[in-house]
């Protein structure tokens, strides 16, 4: 393997394996790797902690005598051997794997993933919180999977903000510039011609902005980074990449443009060619444009190109609240693209129509995101729902329940958050394998075989790791707002690493309103009496951030700092500043319980819960996004949301969301957590906690949702880009020219019935159906006819019984005779409607145009 890239000098006497640590430093592998997460601690722990955890910065701030230790120590020797040869394990063969998907993936297919954060570890702070972390377990999914896959995002200067918390309660933002050498990330290289660095150029109003293409490695998959930060900028646009979601509008649709548009550009620079899209939220979706502005600089017409484009693009949409889906004014958008629009051959208003949404005049992200693909999806079931209906409008005849918006629901990268404590003892009890059947449910009740004892060991000391976190990090916290030493060990004294046996219940995520991290202070005199059982503590950790411009967010970790405080809380309830993926981990492996109480149904997700389901924690959740699929019954605890969240007022909603909450804590949860047997620790409780890992980890892991991404979208989209881009792009016109016929005509299309409607027949007497349907110059081949059937009162068309009405002939005054003679499969009161739809067998979704016409 090659050498190092730092400048350090290795001795002779050193193991040449050592020169490899430099290699494990610029692929993020080692960071979910069991072996490889405490390799380089091991070295230094102190200056591992200094340096963010980061490799590279480690290796070229530590001392040789260390790494001469290092070479004469056995433990650490073994360690790294283990690592390396897992490492060349898991990059070998990559091109004898079968890939997923019916059809499947070729190897000759290519995923392009863009998204504006990445959230892979502490040492890369390129991510805020839940898009990033799961754009980030993504990509590792993806390379555990081995797919041809890669990713791009923006290299940020100064990443999202560093977060303390004064003694006020007032959230301080602090900006620190990266040290780009120290980041596990290299220059990419021009693949053809001069051997240099990949820079593109994106044109803004009046000027020229250029981007330097970055690189990292993350197990087998890429993630490509741009990065304005450059000579050849001015001073305003190299601060275009500092800051994540930071300045004002102009700085955000400077970000989109270089994400989307420079994005796009990069790859064609590097010469990669995906065959599949994939835009993980909107902050992307000018990546639209800028593929369609290249097959028209071809010779395509528009709406060819975009026809073309789309049919191998997926879009997800990751929340249900307005904030997250980003608009810009229509003055703003034709500052930015009014020249732009020659190369698309559009007129500017053409261009504001890819982004038009009934409920505001601005250009919506969402928008173009869904006009410029073929394939959408949520986030969970519930949140797949929601969306359908959020986004109705865009196929207007056609009901919620079946337009093309899809789900998958949200996962986790298991190594990556699963403590490390657990692998010896899945190795013992569930077998060596345990890795490679994670979407086994069967394999994972082997859960229950880990003896009692060592089950509750485990999480012991998961807990005394945790608690051993907080008390260094609430002591800092505490002693830099001016606190005393004795009031700090006041604040502390249950926070007892040695004795690690307190009910400890977690809340940690984004500030936001929607997630309520006030709720449980609803009844406060309630609280109390639950926190004042002597013999039953229970012990709160709060932690995370409020975006910068959050006002309301940053309000609600004020008012838990106040709460904190108060003689009656204080030490029983601790706020934590600084949340990072670093701090995340601990929480989530060493807490008892995961708390989660959201507003009904604006959770689209959530994944923090599954990160401590797979350590034994258990939840207490609200009944939305991805624990309304994972709650059983017997595997935590569940909110329902009252009257589904819906037409009552907030405060009111609140008070009977909070006296569940109150009433499961005291009832349920402290009672099985205190019920101990003899040897100190509650069976109930380590049944339940074993029953979470049982049912949480084979459903709620990557494993399982990137194979489903590849199933339901990736290998579709793969082959619908070769349908349509084949014999150049003969498809993608054929489909546009068919979509314009259609669109012009259909509002013409009418249907009467010509048959005698019955109204009760015998079981197994046959019923025979005619229908007329003016085509308005249309082909019958151009139409579908449909019979709908449905048991009587039933209004669910996905339970709905469909039959196709075959053209006959043709009729007088342009009309044409469909008809069917069926018998009915069931007996009993059954309803059914006729309606007519465009078809044609290159769609992607057989209602992608959003027409419909009942009878």
């Amino acid at each position: 393997m090659a050498g190092t890239r730092f400048q350090i000098e290795i001795n002779p006497e050193i193991p040449q394996r050592l020169a490899r640590l430099s290699e494990l430093a610029d692929n993020l592998w080692y960071t979910w790797d069991r072996h490889g997460r405490g390799l380089f601690a091991r070295l230094n722990p102190p200056l591992w902690d200094l340096v963010g955890h980061s490799p590279k910065a480690f290796l070229k701030r530590i001392d040789q005598n260390y790494l001469r230790q290092a070479a004469d120590d056995p433990i650490f020797l073994g360690t790294m051997n283990r690592v390396l040869s897992s490492y060349d394990t898991y990059h070998q063969n990559l091109t004898r794997v079968e890939l997923p998907g019916r059809p499947p993936l070729q190897h000759t297919d290519l995923i392009a993933y863009f998204c504006a954060e990445f959230g892979f570890h502490e040492s890369l702070p390129i991510y805020s919180g839940g898009l990033g972390i799961l754009a980030a377990d993504h990509c590792k999914g993806s390379s555990d999977l081995r797919l041809p896959f890669i990713a791009m995002g923006l290299l940020y200067r100064q990443g999202y903000f560093q977060q303390t918390i004064d003694r006020n309660g007032r959230q301080r933002a602090q900006y620190n510039d990266t040290d780009f050498d120290d980041l596990p990330i290299t220059p990419a290289r021009r693949p053809n011609g001069p051997d240099e660095d990949v820079k593109v150029a994106v044109e803004m109003p009046g000027r020229t902005v250029w981007a330097k293409v970055w690189k990292a490695r993350a197990g087998n998959a890429t993630l490509y980074l741009l990065d304005s930060d450059l000579a050849e900028n001015s001073e305003a646009d190299r601060g275009i990449t500092h800051q994540l979601y930071g300045g004002d509008r102009t700085t955000r649709i400077e970000q989109e443009i270089l994400l989307g548009i420079g994005g796009a550009r990069a790859l064609r620079e590097l010469d990669l060619k995906p065959t599949v899209w994939h835009m993980n939220e909107g902050h992307a979706a000018f990546l639209v444009l800028e593929r369609v502005r290249g097959l028209v600089a071809q010779g395509l017409p528009f709406d060819t190109a975009l026809e073309a484009i789309a049919s191998n693009t997926l879009f997800t949409t990751h929340t249900p609240v307005p904030a997250g889906h980003d608009h810009f004014s229509n003055e703003m958008i034709l500052q930015y693209f009014s020249a732009y629009c020659a190369g698309l051959k559009i007129d500017p208003q053409r261009l504001l129509g890819l982004g038009q949404t009934p409920d505001s005049p601005e250009f919506n992200m969402t928008g173009l995101a869904i006009r410029g693909s073929r394939f959408h999806n949520g986030v969970s079931r519930i949140h797949g729902t929601v969306s359908s209906n959020i986004c109705a409008h865009f196929w207007p005849d056609i009901d919620p329940e079946e337009n093309p918006m899809d789900y998958v629901t949200n996962s986790i990268h298991v190594p990556t958050f699963l403590a490390t404590d657990w692998y010896e003892v899945f190795d013992r009890h569930l077998g060596l394998g345990w890795l490679h059947r994670m979407t086994d449910q069967s394999h994972w009740q082997g859960v229950n075989r880990i003896p009692d004892q060592v089950y509750w060991a485990i999480r012991q000391s998961l807990k005394a790791q945790l608690l051993h976190l907080i008390r260094h990090r609430v002591k800092a916290q505490y002693l830099r707002n001016q606190s005393s030493e004795a009031h700090v060990d006041r604040v502390l004294r249950y926070i007892d690493p040695n004795n690690p046996s307190v009910l400890t219940i977690g809340f940690a995520r984004r500030f936001a309103t929607y997630k309520r991290g006030t709720l449980l202070f609803n009844n406060r005199q309630w609280l109390k009496e639950i926190l004042s059982d002597a013999q039953r503590p229970v012990l709160f950790i709060f932690a995370g951030k409020a975006h910068p411009a959050d006002l309301p967010g940053q309000e609600l970790i004020r008012q838990i700092h106040e709460l904190s405080r108060d003689p009656e809380f204080e030490g029983k309830i601790l706020l934590l500043e600084g949340y990072d993926l670093h701090l995340a981990r601990r929480l989530v492996a060493g807490v008892d319980v995961w708390l989660n109480n959201p507003v009904y149904p604006l959770e689209a997700s959530g994944t923090s819960g599954m990160k401590a389901a797979i350590n034994g924690a258990v939840n207490l959740s609200v009944l939305d996004g991805w624990w309304d699929e994972g709650y059983d019954g017997k595997n935590g605890w569940a909110i329902k949301p009252t009257a589904d969240g819906d037409g009552m007022d907030p405060s009111q909603r609140d008070a009977e969301e909070a006296r569940t909450l109150y009433e499961i804590l005291q009832d349920q949860v402290l009672p099985m957590y205190y019920r101990t047997g003899a040897l100190g620790y509650s069976p109930e409780w380590v049944a339940m906690s074993k029953h979470s890992i049982a049912t949480i980890m084979p459903r709620f892991n990557m494993h399982r949702m990137v194979s489903e991404y590849v199933g339901k979208f990736y290998a579709n989209a793969a082959a619908q880009w070769r349908r349509y881009a084949g014999e150049n792009f003969a498809g993608a016109q054929l489909v546009a020219e068919w979509k314009t016929r259609v669109r012009a005509a259909w509002r013409g299309v009418r249907v009467r019935r010509i048959d005698e409607p019955q109204s009760r027949i015998r079981y197994g007497s046959p019923l025979h159906f005619e229908v007329a349907l003016f085509l308005n110059g249309l082909d019958p081949k151009d139409v579908t006819v449909e019979l709908v059937f449905s048991r009587q009162g039933e209004e669910s068309l996905a339970k709905a019984k469909r039959q196709v009405l075959r053209p006959v002939k043709a009729l007088d005054n342009g009309e044409y005779l469909y008809g069917r003679e069926l018998t009915p499969e069931h007996c009993g009161k059954l309803d059914y409607r006729i309606r007519a739809f465009p078809e044609h067998k290159l769609l992607t979704h057989p209602f992608e145009m959003g027409l419909m016409t009942w009878l």
